[in-house]
Protein backbone atom coordinates (compact mmCIF):
# COMPACT_ATOMS: atom_id res chain seq x y z
CA UNK A 1 0.00 0.00 0.00
CA UNK A 2 1.55 3.16 -0.79
CA UNK A 3 1.05 6.78 0.25
CA UNK A 4 -2.71 8.37 -0.06
CA UNK A 5 -2.42 11.57 -1.97
CA UNK A 6 -5.08 14.38 -2.34
CA UNK A 7 -4.13 16.60 -5.21
CA UNK A 8 -6.40 19.97 -6.19
CA UNK A 9 -5.85 22.49 -8.27
CA UNK A 10 -7.10 26.11 -8.93
CA UNK A 11 -9.76 26.65 -11.61
CA UNK A 12 -6.71 28.19 -13.99
CA UNK A 13 -4.52 25.10 -13.83
CA UNK A 14 -1.46 26.86 -12.54
CA UNK A 15 -0.76 26.56 -8.80
CA UNK A 16 -1.33 22.79 -7.54
CA UNK A 17 -1.31 21.93 -3.99
CA UNK A 18 -0.03 17.72 -3.07
CA UNK A 19 -0.77 16.54 0.30
CA UNK A 20 0.89 12.90 0.77
CA UNK A 21 0.25 11.30 3.99
CA UNK A 22 2.82 8.11 5.32
CA UNK A 23 1.37 5.75 7.25
CA UNK A 24 3.43 3.38 9.47
CA UNK A 25 2.23 0.00 10.05
CA UNK A 26 3.85 -1.98 13.00
CA UNK A 27 2.57 -5.45 14.12
CA UNK A 28 2.85 -5.96 17.95
CA UNK A 29 2.23 -8.78 20.31
CA UNK A 30 0.80 -12.08 18.96
CA UNK A 31 -2.98 -12.61 20.17
CA UNK A 32 -3.97 -16.32 18.82
CA UNK A 33 -5.35 -18.59 20.96
CA UNK A 34 -3.27 -21.44 21.09
CA UNK A 35 -5.95 -23.45 23.24
CA UNK A 36 -9.04 -22.66 21.53
CA UNK A 37 -9.76 -26.29 20.22
CA UNK A 38 -10.01 -27.24 23.56
CA UNK A 39 -12.14 -24.40 25.19
CA UNK A 40 -9.29 -22.52 27.07
CA UNK A 41 -7.31 -19.79 26.81
CA UNK A 42 -3.54 -19.67 26.13
CA UNK A 43 -1.23 -17.45 24.01
CA UNK A 44 2.57 -17.85 23.23
CA UNK A 45 4.07 -14.52 24.71
CA UNK A 46 5.25 -13.52 21.11
CA UNK A 47 5.61 -9.79 22.04
CA UNK A 48 6.69 -8.43 18.16
CA UNK A 49 6.27 -9.46 14.23
CA UNK A 50 9.34 -10.46 13.00
CA UNK A 51 9.09 -11.47 9.16
CA UNK A 52 10.72 -14.86 8.11
CA UNK A 53 11.42 -14.09 4.80
CA UNK A 54 12.40 -10.99 2.26
CA UNK A 55 9.39 -8.36 1.13
CA UNK A 56 6.79 -9.40 -1.09
CA UNK A 57 7.15 -12.89 -1.08
CA UNK A 58 5.09 -15.41 1.27
CA UNK A 59 7.62 -16.00 3.95
CA UNK A 60 7.37 -12.54 4.80
CA UNK A 61 3.64 -13.16 6.33
CA UNK A 62 5.06 -15.40 9.03
CA UNK A 63 6.35 -14.56 11.98
CA UNK A 64 10.15 -16.11 12.91
CA UNK A 65 9.25 -16.20 16.57
CA UNK A 66 6.35 -18.43 16.67
CA UNK A 67 5.51 -19.44 13.30
CA UNK A 68 2.27 -17.66 13.29
CA UNK A 69 0.31 -15.37 10.40
CA UNK A 70 0.37 -11.38 10.72
CA UNK A 71 -2.84 -11.39 11.08
CA UNK A 72 -3.03 -12.57 14.70
CA UNK A 73 -0.85 -9.97 15.81
CA UNK A 74 -2.48 -6.53 16.76
CA UNK A 75 -1.99 -3.67 14.36
CA UNK A 76 -0.68 -0.63 15.18
CA UNK A 77 -1.33 2.53 12.54
CA UNK A 78 1.08 5.71 13.49
CA UNK A 79 0.78 8.95 10.87
CA UNK A 80 4.14 9.37 10.30
CA UNK A 81 4.44 12.53 8.93
CA UNK A 82 1.84 14.77 7.51
CA UNK A 83 3.86 16.56 4.73
CA UNK A 84 2.25 19.15 2.46
CA UNK A 85 3.35 21.34 -0.16
CA UNK A 86 2.71 24.04 -2.97
CA UNK A 87 4.09 23.96 -6.09
CA UNK A 88 3.87 26.59 -8.73
CA UNK A 89 4.05 26.12 -12.33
Amino acid sequence: MGPQQDRRSMANGTRKETKVVVVVVQYRECQRNHAASIGGYAVDGCREFMASGAEGTAAALLCAACGCHRSFHRREVEPDCDCSSTTSG
